[in-house]
């Protein structure tokens, strides 16, 4: 099994809590839409401070910009970041938080798709270049073949808190909705 289906394995119910976390928003409803952009602002924010300047990650395109240019498009300003998780100061962890930030430009275009064209969607819409994402899974495939058991268990932490951070930045987006 190569390291990315490891991965892909030991995320799961942590992605799928994300994916139920943003379920509830409608992103046909510019209020519900602008919720659901906050609370992706909150945690992009503290994953891509993270990666930031790392230079043992492959390359990356960050989208913190795209998401608080919609955000002001939206009459909305820019939230302060969500809280840091402690793995993400962990250099094999941060391999693990580009898994899910770069793999959630795969569920954006599918999003972006079902947002009204009245309303900005510059951060949805940022895919992948092709074979981008190709490139990155087998850049985590040799990393995790080249690392020992503790460097892969940090990549798996690093990407389960990136989801947890993401799922809790829902919750509370949904708990604002719900005042």
């Amino acid at each position: 099994m190569s390291f990315v289906a490891t991965l892909r394995k030991a995320t799961a119910a942590d992605h799928d809590a994300v994916d139920a976390g943003f379920g509830v928003f409608r992103l046909r409803d510019a209020t519900d839409y602008g919720l659901f952009l906050v609370a992706h602002a909150q945690a992009l924010q503290v994953v891509e401070t993270a990666l930031a300047g790392d230079s043992t990650l492959p390359a990356w395109r960050p989208r913190a910009a795209l998401l608080a240019a919609d955000l002001a498009a939206l009459g909305l300003a820019l939230p302060a970041p969500g809280p840091a998780t402690a793995n993400l100061d962990d250099p094999d962890g941060r391999w693990g938080a580009l898994y899910v930030i770069e793999g959630s430009r795969l569920g954006g275009r599918v999003l972006a798709k079902t947002v009204p064209s009245a309303l900005p969607t510059a951060y949805l819409a940022a895919v992948h270049e092709q074979g981008e994402w190709r490139t990155l899974l087998a850049a985590i495939d040799a990393r995790g073949a080249a690392s020992d058991d503790r460097a892969r268990g940090a990549i798996i932490r690093g990407a389960r808190q990136t989801f947890a951070l993401f799922a809790a930045a829902a919750l509370a987006a949904h708990a604002d909705r719900h005042r």
